[in-house]
């Protein structure tokens, strides 16, 4: 699945635009390398979202392609907020 579709399905990121947008200005890591929007992941990736001052780092843990809200965290574990 691609880095944009997993931040929006997974709820870390609202919109993918937004997700999309955030990915290409760098602000998006995936196995501590910068990534692209348009990169594969898959389940074990670790992927750090800076929100400005805030970092966020989870593991993915699961690739649907859609969820109901209540289930989206599930799809990830956070290991850093």
């Amino acid at each position: 699945m691609r880095l944009d579709k997993f931040l929006k399905v997974s709820r870390i990121i609202k919109r993918r635009t937004l997700a999309k947008e955030v990915c290409d200005s760098g602000q998006v890591l995936v196995n501590n390398r910068v990534a692209k929007a348009g990169l594969e992941v898959k389940p074990g990736d670790q992927v750090a979202v800076n929100f400005g001052t805030r970092r966020l780092v989870v593991e993915i843990l699961e690739i649907k392609e859609t969820v109901p809200a209540k289930e989206a965290a599930g799809l990830y574990k956070i290991i850093e907020q």
